[in-house]
């Protein structure tokens, strides 16, 4: 019998008592036994602990199944390490307390961002930029010139637009957006010293 495993990079699990194989891999079996495999106990989660992290090797997977599956040919397709983070108790977000939050990070956002752009226009020089272009042009000295300032503003806006790929909550393409890319290279560096500090400190370790 052919059995495949697909273990996950990261596991998160609430108000579970236990891992079982179904919480960290695909499993891929005849229907019966696929049943079986995915209810099979890996670990007993310490209650009454809060957050907890867990380390489970696809060694682990292995063995279980073969235990039960002495004859079966297990091919294991996915990852060789599986961080689970256990969350025995969470707390209610209250909504005024979860807005208040939102607003406080965009106002920072767009201060930041506002303050950036500003810096570099003034080591960019682009004001007196934008009187250059106009002399040429015109022949005459304007302080900000409209006829440039404002096309400039549009364009400014619309390339932040495009960069990002969301506008009012929508994403204009189907290509991931240059957060979620850098959000899926965090996400996968910190399931990688996870793993790698579980297994210096023996499997598992207090969140």
């Amino acid at each position: 019998m052919e059995i495949y495993i697909k273990p996950k990079k990261k596991a998160d699990l609430l108000n579970r008592e236990e891992i079982l194989i179904g919480d960290v891999a695909e499993v891929v079996a005849p229907a019966a036994s696929e049943l079986k495999i995915v209810r099979m106990k890996l670990k007993s989660i310490e209650s009454g602990k809060g957050a907890k992290n867990y380390l489970v090797p696809v060694t682990d997977i292995i063995k279980k199944i073969s235990t039960a599956y002495p004859d079966a040919t297990i091919n294991n397709v996915g990852e060789t390490d599986t961080w689970v983070h256990t969350v025995t108790r969470r707390r209610r977000e209250i909504p005024m307390f979860l807005w208040a939050k939102v607003a406080f990070v965009s106002v920072v956002l767009f201060v930041g961002a506002a303050t950036a752009i500003m810096s570099f226009h003034t080591d960019g020089q682009i004001p007196k930029i934008f009187e250059r272009y106009y002399t040429m042009f015109y022949g005459t000295t304007v302080s900000n010139p409209p006829i440039i300032v404002i096309p400039y503003s549009i364009g400014l806006a619309l390339g932040i637009i495009v960069f990002y790929n969301h506008f009012f909550g929508r994403k204009i393409t189907d290509d991931p957006t240059p957060i979620e890319v850098e959000i899926e290279t965090y996400e996968a560096e910190v399931a990688a010293v996870m793993v790698a500090t579980l297994e210096k400190d023996g499997d598992d370790s207090d969140a």
